[in-house]
């Protein structure tokens, strides 16, 4: 049950990455802007907002290095051909997006704390916007936004052959 929950939280990330390729604003900015800045005005806040950045971006790291290394795999039960790989595909697909997208958000908290500008950290919102304002962004946004559906599709598939 904790993965389909999963799924689901996942596929409403692809929602939100789709509508910020097409321009559109959630609400996760807003509520990520202001945490950002109720720490920027606390004592040492600057330095919680790093630590804080850098925590995310590990995290975001560690998705990307559990995809390509297949560490996933270890959790299941696969049944073989055809099922397993692509199972092992959309996980890799999944992790490597969903680690792209979370290391940009906590690279963003960085930057907002050494610009003293919580407009900066725009949470996971921010991030796939920012991702978009690189070179070929609108490619890489819908890049990330596919995986992160590829891995909303992954997490029901967890859901099913998950090893108890």
């Amino acid at each position: 049950m904790k993965f389909l929950g999963t799924a689901a939280a996942y596929i409403a990330i692809a929602i939100t990455a789709a509508t910020s390729a097409l321009g559109r604003q959630s609400q996760s900015s807003e509520s990520s802007q202001s945490f950002s800045a109720q720490l920027l005005a606390a004592p040492a806040g600057v330095a919680l907002l790093v630590l804080v950045g850098l925590i995310v971006a590990g995290v975001g790291v560690a998705f990307i290095v559990r995809g390509i290394t297949r560490a996933f795999t270890k959790h299941l039960s696969l049944p073989g051909g055809t099922t397993k790989r692509g199972i092992v595909a959309f996980g890799i697909a999944g992790y490597i997006a969903k680690g792209i997208a979370v290391t940009v958000t906590g690279i963003l908290f960085v930057v907002a704390a050494v610009t003293h500008d919580p407009e900066t950290a725009g949470g996971l919102d921010g991030g796939l916007r920012a991702l978009a304002g690189l070179p070929y962004g609108a490619i890489i946004l819908w890049t990330v936004g596919l995986g992160l559906v590829l891995y909303g599709l992954f997490c029901f598939a967890r859901a099913r052959y998950a090893r108890m």
